[in-house]
């Protein structure tokens, strides 16, 4: 009896570990992936991407050009799926999966909604597959974001990274 019950306490001692030790692994990946979800105005809004560091460098004008399109991430191009139709800075947007992509800009970027959802990066990216393109404030703060960070808000879309900021308003 003794030996069973050590049995089944061991087995969950080394799965505990394993799942600490993925956790821990995650974390140490170069560009981990992350989800932001959120629910605005009764839409579920899920972002799937991977978050990449600053590790020192500077983001924005050298590794992330201003002016060109960027896949909003690391690896994969980031996704963004709605489940209802929403506004995106007073544009309909379908309810869908799209990949997004920024042309990052001082003062305004461009955040476009792309309807092939899986791709690498921005590499294949073809503009004739965009559903949706809309201008968002883009400003440089004063707190630095060491990772990209994604967050649903109630009113729309934040992404912090390095020193930059933009927001995507939804309804």
């Amino acid at each position: 009896m003794k030996n069973k019950i050590f049995a089944k306490v061991s087995i969950m001692t080394m799965t505990f570990a394993l799942i600490a030790a993925l956790a821990i692994a995650q974390d140490d990946k170069p560009s981990p992936a992350r989800t932001a979800e959120g629910t605005i105005k009764g839409a579920k809004i899920t972002i799937n991407y991977s978050s990449p560091a600053v590790k020192g460098r500077v983001i924005w004008g050298d590794l992330v050009p201003l002016g060109q399109v960027w896949r909003a991430g690391a690896n994969d191009a980031t996704t963004f799926e709605t489940s209802k139709d929403i506004k995106v800075q007073g544009k309909t947007l379908p309810a869908g999966k799209y990949s997004i992509f920024i042309i990052p800009n001082e003062g305004e970027s461009t955040l476009i909604f792309n309807k092939v959802a899986k791709q690498w990066g921005a590499y294949s990216y073809d503009e004739s597959q965009d559903a949706l393109r809309v201008s968002i404030p883009s400003n440089m703060g004063d707190k630095l974001e060491e990772r990209l960070v994604y967050e649903v808000k109630s009113d729309g879309v934040e992404m912090r990274w390095e020193y930059y900021k933009s927001f995507a308003k939804i309804e």
